[in-house]
């Protein structure tokens, strides 16, 4: 019947190849998607710069905190406290805390049960160490009562715990539960994907950052993506003079300084 067949077509306009027109083999011609310029040609020199894999990321980003030898459940929960200590800190010093929380015994139980004082003692001199203190044991307990000490496997779950933000929750997903659920984009992503102008217009927030190059990037891209570019900006994209002179992208490098 005709009202049957509106409601499935409307319930699937929004799904690629489905809509009105594909259905009666009539479809009209999309338009093309917009890409910047020379993104896969800047793409492929990043990861040329990239093989050496020697920017701090490589040797103690947060895939390099946990303890892969433990059950699931404590490393899934050990990779989300490694990206909340992480924010607005350097690798170096975020795998240092790790390290001394691991040598305490990192559970979820183990955190619950040490006072705020010694927790802050470990953690320091991560980043904001105080209000993490007070957020990792929010986090904690109500991973305990709501999960059963695990981890949520949803971003919309995840960023509702105390001082877990989208990017912590991407990685989370990415890292802990092996799924990609979306560009995980830190201040060397948002900074550097706006001098590639692989933003239509300049973002101002990771947030916007991360919803501009989801729209445009192929999905099969975004793993690998935050990896690439964290290191490739802590290494020679750094955010105050950065070594242009040295880049690969540097001929095709909307914000190359050249020389």
């Amino acid at each position: 019947p005709r009202r049957s067949r509106r409601r499935k077509s409307i319930a699937i306009a929004y799904e690629s190849g489905q809509e009105d027109g594909a259905e009666q083999g009539t479809s009209e011609p999309q338009r093309p998607r917009w890409e910047p310029r020379d993104w896969r040609e800047q793409l492929e020199r990043i990861r040329e710069m990239r093989r050496s894999r020697d920017a701090p990321v490589d040797e103690m980003g947060v895939e390099k905190c946990y303890d892969t030898s433990a059950p699931p459940q404590i490393m899934r929960y050990q990779v989300l406290l490694s990206l909340m200590l992480s924010s607005q800190t350097k690798d170096q010093v975020t795998s240092a805390a790790m390290l001394r929380l691991r040598q305490h015994g990192l559970t979820v139980d183990s955190i619950l049960q040490m006072d705020d004082a010694t927790l802050g003692q470990i953690i320091y001199p991560v980043g904001f160490w105080r209000n993490k203190v007070k957020y990792i044991k929010q986090t904690t307990a109500i991973l305990k009562e709501k999960y059963g000490g695990d981890i949520p496997r949803t971003v919309d779950e995840l960023v509702r715990l105390p001082g877990v933000g989208p990017k912590m929750a991407h990685l989370a997903m990415n890292i802990a539960w092996d799924s990609v659920s979306g560009i995980a984009v830190d201040t060397h992503v948002h900074r550097i994907t706006n001098r590639l102008k692989w933003v239509k217009k300049e973002t101002r927030y990771p947030e916007e950052t991360r919803v501009a190059l989801e729209d445009w990037l192929p999905r099969d891209l975004w793993r690998e993506i935050n990896w690439l570019l964290v290191g490739f900006g802590q290494r020679t994209c750094l955010p105050v003079n950065p070594r242009c002179n040295e880049c690969l992208n540097q001929d095709i490098c909307p914000a190359a300084k050249r020389r």
